[in-house]
């Protein structure tokens, strides 16, 4: 299958697995360019066969219900992030000796697309802070004059991005491990793991797997090879890549940094990697304040942004002004008001021990909203890393039993509140137990270290029903 030219196309037969946000855009595109498309898809219900008629209507097969079964004539699998490797499908399409390529493979295969210059791709990967990093990279890359866009698994499409009319300087890209998985020729020209935990183990099959998958973030990297100093398992990845001749590994870490590191001096974040003569000159890029909000994690983002715009050129005051006009999505350790001297903080999207760890890590006195659905997850090194700083705990979702046990084994001291509730209406409850437990200083932290489905259709509704209780909170109290 050719890489690049519409010839290459024209009169194949692809076979699209999965409708969606990935899917529907790479058939659409594909029958552009004058391929066979068949979309294939498990789903059959009425959401899905609206979708299909859409795709119908252009002249696109479509077949509704049967994802298993790899349609006769096939040259090649396009397929959505979220399908597992041991689909039935990609089995029969690998021994038909098929290659079967993500959106972001298609999208990369297709970025010179008519002889178009193709702007290279500052990537980034990592369990936790990927989508705050790459939002804070377009900030500072659109602040040093780029043209730029935050594209990928952050919610934009890459295809639009690399085919559309807008001509892009250079691309801050969103990449999860599913996207990683199914991408194998994509070349960054730098690239960032921003971190490594136990996440989607149930998809790629174990941590090891899982780890591999975010290190091909790394391959063929021309420039920078972006890890944390802090988790060494991301230096790993580094070392393991094979990379441009001449690309270098650059660390970032909240302490003082070595020679090809950025870091933290006296509540100044400094460079020394794109120095002259690093080993003994640095380069002022921001203040600490400058990042929002600045919990020691959220620094850590920024870090890794800077590095990413350094190694593409970006000047210190683009640093500087990016990270200051930067503003972080919703439900992201967001302030949500004081009330009687208590700050109640909204980071729902702490679905996983990982990020709830980090948000945590960013408070002194804490009462801890948690729960919703564990996915597996343990909760012991959580809640014994963050013992000393819980002024008491309140407890929601179907599996809040196992931080129960959690906190009995490594905070025994700690007062829990056990909700015995599922419901939406369940959060308005919980405000009103933390308010309880809170004294003047203290922080009532919505950190769920879960996912919400089984209670809320995503994160953000989780995290809008708490505004929503701390306000009718506020305005009570007022």
């Amino acid at each position: 299958m050719g890489s690049g030219q519409v010839t290459d196309w024209q009169g194949k037969h692809v076979t699209v697995a999965g409708l969606g946000v990935s899917g529907i855009p790479a058939a659409k595109v594909l029958h552009g360019l004058g391929a066979a498309v068949t979309v294939v898809n498990d789903g059959d219900d009425e959401r899905a066969r609206a979708q299909a008629a859409d795709l119908e209507a252009l002249g696109i097969t479509v077949r509704l219900g049967d994802g298993a079964t790899l349609p006769e004539g096939t040259e090649l699998v396009v397929t959505a992030p979220g399908w597992k490797p041991d689909k039935p499908l990609f089995a029969a399409a690998r021994a038909a000796g098929l290659e079967i390529w993500g959106d972001v493979e298609l999208a990369w295969r297709l970025r010179d697309l008519d002889g178009r210059k193709p702007a290279p791709w500052l990537a980034v990967t990592g369990t936790n802070g990927k989508t705050t990093t790459v939002q804070m990279l377009a900030s500072i890359l659109t602040a040093a004059g780029l043209r730029t866009a935050a594209v990928g698994n952050i919610g934009v499409s890459l295809l639009d991005a690399v085919l559309g009319d807008e001509p892009y300087d250079v691309l801050a890209v969103e990449l999860s491990s599913y996207q990683l998985h199914w991408a194998p020729s994509l070349r960054a020209h730098s690239a960032a793991v921003l971190n490594l935990a136990p996440d989607h183990l149930d998809w790629h099959g174990s941590m090891e797997a899982y780890a591999k998958d975010k290190g091909r973030v790394y391959e063929g990297n021309r420039i920078a090879c972006v890890y944390n100093v802090a988790d060494k398992a991301t230096e790993d990845l580094v070392r393991e890549a094979d990379v441009e001749e001449g690309c270098r590994a650059v660390g970032f870490t909240l302490g003082t940094p070595g020679p090809s590191q950025l870091g933290v001096v006296e509540g100044i974040l400094v460079d020394r990697a794109f120095v002259e003569n690093r080993q003994k000159n640095a380069q002022e890029l921001a203040e600490v304040a400058d990042v929002n909000p600045p919990a020691p994690h959220n620094i850590a983002n920024a870090l890794a942004a800077a590095a990413l715009a350094r190694a593409y050129g970006v000047p210190a005051a683009a640093v500087r002004d990016g990270l200051r006009a930067f503003t972080p999505d919703a439900h992201r350790i967001a302030h949500v008001a004081d009330v009687d001297g208590v700050a109640y903080i909204d980071d729902s999207k702490a679905t996983n021990t990982h990020a709830a760890q980090a948000s945590l890590a960013a408070y002194e006195s804490i009462v801890w909203i948690a729960g919703g659905l564990a996915k597996g997850a343990t909760f012991d090194e959580l809640v014994a890393g963050a013992a000393g700083r819980l002024r008491g705990v309140v407890l929601i979702g179907a599996d809040r039993a196992l931080i129960r046990e959690a906190l009995a084994r490594h905070a025994p001291e700690v007062p829990v509140v056990d909700l015995d509730r599922t419901d939406t209406g369940a959060m308005l409850a919980a405000v009103r137990e933390a308010r309880t437990l809170a004294r003047t200083g203290d922080t009532v932290l919505l950190a769920p270290a879960c996912a919400s489905m089984d209670m809320f259709v995503n994160y953000n509704r989780r995290g809008d029903a708490f505004a929503e209780a701390v306000r009718e909170l506020a305005a009570t109290d007022g």
